[in-house]
């Protein structure tokens, strides 16, 4: 995983804050990926993406994660720490896709173009059949349509890609119900690039206000010295 020091997150920040939410992904996971051309990341497997991501998030801001949810029988508010790792170890080492044969129909597994494409659709059984719509690549001669395989399709496209859509079931310790807990891995990394790139900015400011440096003279200090200067200022 290569580094990323303050200067760097800054300007990846700079560069992703303004972009779609799928695109700001794709953003991070070409980050986190230099061996990989950009312009393949928007048709890897979206597991192969999510994969990039954690793998990022672990390694800058560590693998444990805070996760609110409201349980979705009983309404009970639940915050959970999850680890990362776990995840991972279902995480593929190719970067190829993975095709499904059913009934006669051959489907590729989702990318992130498939998303972008289906990201104004609101109703989920049609998104369901536009993204298989998508996702075909060969069909039977037969009568049988995709509506028909579709449950089965979802289930072998899942078990090919496991990472592409990141749920878990968590037990509700009010009702003793579980609860899907949907995780957005861009989402999730995307919000700590943010948090560190406006704390940063917030110390370039106080330090700059104070002293006339400049932004690069401030990120140059290392922490500990600036965290000294910063206290100095609050005497």
């Amino acid at each position: 995983m290569r580094t990323l020091d303050e200067a760097g997150l800054l300007s990846l920040w700079e560069r992703g804050q303004d972009r779609h939410p799928i695109d700001r992904a794709l953003l991070l996971c070409a980050w986190a990926r230099p061996d990989v051309a950009p312009e393949r990341f928007a048709q890897l497997p979206l597991g192969v993406v999510n994969t990039g991501l954690l793998r990022m998030r672990a390694a800058l801001f560590g693998a444990r994660v805070e996760v609110q949810l409201d349980c979705e029988h009983c309404g009970e508010h639940m915050e959970l720490a999850l680890d990362i790792n776990p995840l991972l170890a279902d995480a593929t080492t190719q970067d190829e896709r993975a095709d499904v044969e059913l009934q006669g129909f051959r489907f590729r597994v989702p990318h992130s173009r498939d998303l972008a494409a289906l990201a104004h659709e609101t109703d989920a059984q049609t998104a369901a059949l536009h993204l298989l719509e998508r996702c075909c690549v060969a069909r039977p001669d037969g009568p049988t349509a995709l509506a028909d395989v579709l449950s089965e399709a979802e289930e072998q496209l899942e078990a090919a890609d496991p990472l592409a859509d990141l749920r878990l079931g968590v037990a509700c310790e009010t009702c003793g119900q579980t609860t899907q807990a949907s995780l957005d891995a861009g989402s999730l990394l995307w919000d700590d690039v943010r948090n560190h790139a406006r704390g940063l900015l917030g110390q370039v400011h106080s330090l700059a206000q104070a002293y006339g440096w400049t932004e690069g003279e401030v990120l140059a200090l290392s922490p500990a010295r600036r965290a000294a200067y910063l206290d100095l200022l609050r005497v």
